[in-house]
């Protein structure tokens, strides 16, 4: 993998993460992480959303002109999430009926649109899609992992009702963490989607107040021989 590319998978994973950095997409992420199921369901729609419009920008970028490219990126990303949407309807129709309302949303998720116009419109097809899916990939990351989080302390389960966006044979996934447990209903309710995010906010700041402070430390001897 190129530096370029390395560059961008860890943007979207981590450095640049659309939740958890950039802040942004804070409408599905509060409404539809109430289980890792939906978080994850959510956030793979997201991705071919963004995969498939970073994609198509980069390829047509020199055939659209300056002054009509918002209402173009906006047309592309619409067309889109409609075909995401019918998809969805038809292969995963119970999911589908937890998430539809949200996923028509994803047009108006400004990091689908932010990406088309700082990132796609300017590189490459190949960098353009490797963005758009490793922003994805982050984005799914992280809507998964506050959804686990609060249906674990919400209800005691994790991936409930998988079966219904992976099929049956993933239906192993579906785990009762805690058995008997009675649930928090806090954190099923949009508040504990707040607290979660909080939490894993603080958790990432801290981690890189501490590479910050080791990459200090290790720059000290260097600068010393120098």
């Amino acid at each position: 993998m190129s530096g370029s590319y390395a560059r961008i998978t860890r943007d979207g994973l981590w450095d640049n993460n659309i939740v958890f950095a950039q802040i942004l997409g804070m409408c599905p992420t509060m409404a539809v992480t109430s289980s890792a199921t939906n978080g994850l369901g959510m956030g793979l729609a997201t991705t071919a959303v963004l995969l498939a419009s970073n994609a198509i920008i980069s390829a047509a970028r020199d055939l659209i002109s300056p002054d009509v490219r918002i209402p173009v990126y906006i047309v592309l990303i619409a067309t889109l999430v409609t075909l995401v949407d019918v998809s969805l309807n038809a292969w995963a129709h119970d999911l589908y009926k937890v998430l539809g309302l949200y996923i028509a949303l994803i047009v108006a998720n400004c990091a689908v649109l932010g990406r088309a116009e700082a990132f796609a419109a300017k590189v490459g097809v190949g960098e353009a899609a490797m963005d758009g899916l490793m922003m994805g990939l982050g984005f799914t990351l992280a809507l998964t992992t506050i959804g686990g989080i609060r249906e674990v302390l919400g209800a005691g389960t994790l991936f409930a009702n998988a079966h219904l966006l992976l099929g049956p044979a993933f239906a192993f996934l579906e785990t009762t963490v805690i058995p008997d447990y009675k649930g928090y209903l806090l954190m099923i309710l949009p508040p504990g989607g707040f607290m979660v995010l909080g939490f894993l906010l603080a958790a990432r700041r801290v981690i890189e107040r501490r590479r910050a402070e080791r990459a200090a430390v290790a720059a000290v001897p260097e600068a010393v021989a120098g």
